[in-house]
């Protein structure tokens, strides 16, 4: 029972990472003026159609990470319910690679001093992070305590 317990709150964390990765991916499709708004407040001489140009580059990059993130998050869950003995230092590599990728895009200075993307959105891109801290602390804490993941055999493997 407390291994079926275990396994729904590590894969609802996941799950939760899952989500909020899509909503930060899409939310500055669903507001273009955020990152707009943020160039032009850098880069007060840039003409309409080279700040456009900007927040398209904008866009890409952030779908690119989004989609890398949402398979980063898919394939994680299914290497935790499939009882991986890899699932723990797979999803920790991947947790580590994420929030470092979040804080550089939040920290990051561009030419004109500010941060190159926008902060309301530079923050809204660590949401994800904290759901894979939960995760990575509940495989862990699995790990620990002797629980299985997916498989009966997994603490002997793990």
């Amino acid at each position: 029972m407390k291994t079926r317990r275990f396994e729904r709150s590590t894969l609802g964390a996941m799950l939760a990472g899952l989500g909020l990765t899509v909503l930060v991916t899409s939310t500055p499709y669903l507001d273009r003026s955020l990152l707009a708004d943020h160039i032009r407040s850098g880069y007060p001489t840039y003409s309409d159609a080279r700040i456009d140009s900007a927040v398209g580059a904008y866009l890409i990059l952030l779908t690119v990470i989004g989609a890398l993130g949402v398979l980063a998050w898919l394939g994680s869950a299914w290497a935790v319910k499939a009882g991986k003995r890899w699932a723990r230092p797979a999803a920790t590599t991947l947790f580590v690679l994420g929030t470092g990728l979040g804080l550089t895009l939040l920290l990051t200075n561009d030419a004109s001093g500010d941060t190159g993307l926008a902060p309301v959105l530079g923050w809204a891109g660590m949401a994800p992070s904290l759901a894979g801290l939960v995760a990575v602390a509940l495989l862990w804490r699995g790990a620990r305590d002797g629980r299985t993941m997916g498989h009966d055999n997994y603490a002997r493997l793990g």
